[in-house]
C-alpha cells in the first residue's frame, strides 16, 4: 500500500505510553540513542516544571527490530511512566476511585469540553490523556522517521525564534546553523535573544504565569515532486500544517513567507525563477518555503508554528465547578511555565513523520534498499531533464 501511519495511547500519569508505527521499510538501521536523545530533547527547556525531573524517558522497543534493524514489521514502542508509582491509586484500571476529582475545569484547556462530550464527572478522564505527555511517543515515532530520512539525504532541524514577545533577529541565522548552533536550555541560535527570552520566563514565572512562543523547522535535502496538487488531501502543505496543528497549544502555522504575503504585491513575494550556468533552474529567494502548488519544489522546507501560553497557571484564572455549578478558581496541575523548546522538538517529530510518509508513499519499496534505489533514480530523471543531448 505504501505510505506509514501511527497510533499513540496511554495516559500522562498512567502505567506508560506506547505508540505502533507501521510502513517502515526494512533494514533501517536505528540505534537506541536516536530516539532517546531526541525524547530527551523534549524533556529540556527552561521554564520546564518539575514533572520532568521526574521522569527520564527511555524508549523501549516491542516489536518490529531485531538488533538494531527494522523488519518490516510494525514498531511498537514504548516509554515508562516513573510518576505512575505515585499515581497508582487514582490511575489504576481497575481499582475503585480514589482522591479528589477535578472539577474546577481549566480554561483553553480540554477539561469542560471533554467531560461534555464524554460524559464524566472527574476532568481528570480528560485531561490524563489531551496532556501533552502524549507528545512522548510522537517523538519517539518521529525520531524513526528522522532515521529513515537522513539515510536518503534529507535533514530536519528546528529552533526558537520567538518567547513571550523576545524575538530572535533572524537574518543573522544560517539554515546551515539551525540544529547545530542551538542552545541546550532554549534551542535557540541568537545567544542575546536567549538572555532576553530567559529574563521573560523568570518574570512570568515570579507572577504564576506562562508563555507561548514561535518556533520555526526547516528541511534540507527534498527532492521537488512530493505531494501532489491533484487532490486536497494530498496537498503536501495541508498535511503539514494539519500535523503541526494537532501538536497541544499550537494555534498558527506558516509556510515561508506565510503571513506576511497578506502585506506585500505579487511582485514583491512570488520566487521568480533562474537558469544557472549548468543549466539548471534555481531560485534566489525561497518566500515559498519550498513548497508551490502543494509539492515540494527542491527548496529548503521552511516551516512555523506558534505555540500559545500553557493554560495551566499557577495563578489560577476564573473557571466554574462542574460539581457544584459555582464560579471558582481553576484547578492546578504541576505545570510548565513555557514548553516552545519542547514544542519545537515535537514540530520536528511531526513533520519527519509527515515527510516520510510523502517519500514512502512516492517511492514505495519494502526495503530499505530498493526505497533508496528508487528515489536516486527520481534524482536522476530529473537532473537527465537539464543536461545537453
Amino acid at each position: 500500500m505504501g505510505g506509514l501511519r501511527f497510533m499513540t495511547a496511554g495516559e500522562s500519569h498512567g502505567a506508560a505510553l506506547t505508540a505502533i508505527l507501521e510502513g517502515v521499510p526494512a533494514g533501517l538501521r536505528i540505534p537506541r540513542a536516536a530516539i532517546d536523545d531526541a525524547l530527551a530533547r523534549r524533556q529540556r527547556g527552561y521554564g520546564r516544571g518539575d514533572r520532568m525531573k521526574i521522569e527520564t524517558d527511555r524508549v523501549t522497543v516491542l516489536s518490529g527490530m531485531r538488533f538494531g534493524e527494522t523488519l518490516g514489521s510494525p514498531l511498537t514502542l514504548q516509554v515508562v511512566n516513573r510518576d505512575f508509582e505515585n499515581w497508582t491509586d487514582r490511575m489504576d484500571p481497575f481499582g475503585a476511585p480514589a482522591g479528589a476529582k477535578v472539577t474546577a475545569v481549566r480554561p483553553g484547556h480540554a477539561d469542560l469540553t471533554g467531560v461534555l462530550k464524554y460524559e464524566r464527572t472527574d476532568a481528570r478522564d480528560i485531561l490524563e490523556r489531551s496532556s501533552a505527555r502524549e507528545t512522548t511517543m510522537r517523538v519517539a515515532v518521529g525520531a524513526v522517521c528522522g532515521a529513515l530520512l537522513r539515510e536518503l539525504g534529507i535533514t530536519v532541524a528546528s529552533h526558537v525564534t520567538v518567547i513571550g514577545g523576545e524575538a530572535v533577529n533572524r537574518a543573522a541565522i544560517r539554515d546551515e546553523d539551525i540544529g547545530v548552533t542551538n542552545s541546550a536550555d532554549l534551542s535557540c541560535c541568537d545567544p542575546d535573544a536567549a538572555v532576553r527570552m530567559k529574563a521573560r520566563i523568570d518574570a512570568a514565572k515570579a507572577v504564576g504565569d506562562t508563555l507561548g512562543g514561535i518556533f520555526e523547522i526547516v528541511v534540507r535535502g527534498l527532492p521537488a515532486g512530493l505531494g501532489s496538487h491533484v487532490q486536497w488531501d494530498r496537498r503536501l502543505d495541508g498535511r503539514l500544517a494539519g500535523a503541526l496543528m494537532s501538536i497541544q497549544a499550537i494555534k498558527g502555522v506558516e509556510i515561508g513567507a506565510g503571513f506576511a504575503c497578506a502585506h506585500v504585491p505579487g511582485s514583491e513575494i512570488h520566487d521568480e525563477i533562474y537558469m544557472d550556468a549548468d543549466g539548471r533552474p534555481y531560485r534566489r529567494t525561497n518566500r515559498a518555503g519550498g513548497l508551490e502548488g502543494g509539492m515540494t519544489n527542491g527548496e529548503p522546507l521552511v516551516v512555523r508554528a506558534v505555540m500559545k501560553p500553557i493554560p495551566t497557571l499557577m495563578a489560577p484564572l476564573h473557571t466554574i465547578d462542574i460539581a457544584s455549578k459555582k464560579e471558582v478558581s481553576a484547578a492546578k496541575e504541576r505545570s510548565d511555565c513555557c514548553a516552545v523548546p519542547a514544542a519545537s522538538a515535537v514540530g520536528e517529530a511531526m513533520l519527519s513523520f509527515v515527510l516520510a510518509d510523502a517519500v514512502c508513499t512516492m517511492f514505495h519499496a519494502d526495503t530499505m534498499t530498493d526505497l533508496m534505489a528508487s528515489l536516486a533514480a527520481y534524482r536522476a530523471r530529473i537532473d537527465s531533464r537539464w543536461q545537453d543531448v
